[in-house]
């Protein structure tokens, strides 16, 4: 739905990490969520930036095996409970029009993607390159440790391959996703997605759209009895 002069904008912040499965189903959701809501309350525009969060920082570079050894080998899961466990997650990601492959995903520490997507967020392509890097890491199973994937992948939604290879070399954009993981921290953040809105409501966890709607609502009453309190 496209809005027209909106009165009102709703800023959330998002913290996200490329390697959980919980936060491109948040993403869905919260998606989802946000659609039903302005369309409800055309006078109301929601504005959303993602942040930088390492769920697995102990992550190698490269792990060599399937997403069930590294959570066997590294999380010391029984087999079969992590089984069950990607079986019930592939099952709840295709009620959200995902299609998981756990058997291709290349488990890898994501702080190369997160600095790709520092390079979108400047460009103003950072929803893209969120939505691109999800999908080719859980439906694909593209190797997102790789420079030459992360160039290919942030040229697909607009970047240039000189431009996203030129960032994973800069010390900024490193600094800039270390920025985001000390934000968290000091938020207390342990777990994502994490939904911060007007930098004062969090919400936790990939949430129904429904409760995103509520949630919405609610920050409207508040923000509104806010001001009449200090008028």
């Amino acid at each position: 739905m496209t809005q027209t002069n909106p009165q009102h904008t709703i800023r959330v912040d998002i913290w996200s990490d490329i390697a959980c499965p919980w936060c491109f189903i948040g993403k869905r959701r919260f998606e989802a969520g946000v659609a039903a809501f302005v369309a409800q309350r055309p006078d109301v525009a929601v504005e959303s930036e993602y942040h930088s969060f390492e769920l697995a920082p102990d992550t190698p570079d490269t792990f060599e095996g399937s997403e069930i050894d590294f959570l066997v080998t590294h999380k010391g899961m029984p087999r079969a409970k992590v089984e069950e466990m990607l079986a019930q997650m592939t099952e709840m990601a295709q009620a959200e029009g995902l299609a998981y492959r756990f058997d291709r995903v290349q488990h890898v520490n994501t702080l190369r993607a997160h600095r790709v997507l520092h390079l979108a967020k400047a460009q103003g392509l950072q929803h893209e390159a969120v939505e691109r890097l999800l999908a080719a890491y859980f439906e694909e199973g593209r190797n997102l440790a790789s420079d030459d994937e992360l160039a290919a992948l942030g040229a697909e939604v607009g970047l240039a391959e000189a431009d996203v290879r030129a960032a994973l070399q800069d010390p900024a954009t490193a600094e800039a996703v270390q920025d985001d993981i000390t934000r968290a921290r000091m938020l207390g953040i342990s777990g994502v997605p994490f939904y911060l809105l007007e930098s004062k409501y969090g919400v936790s966890g990939a949430q129904s759209p429904e409760s995103f709607v509520s949630v919405f609502e609610q920050v409207l009453e508040r923000e509104a009895a806010e001001a009449a309190a200090g008028a």
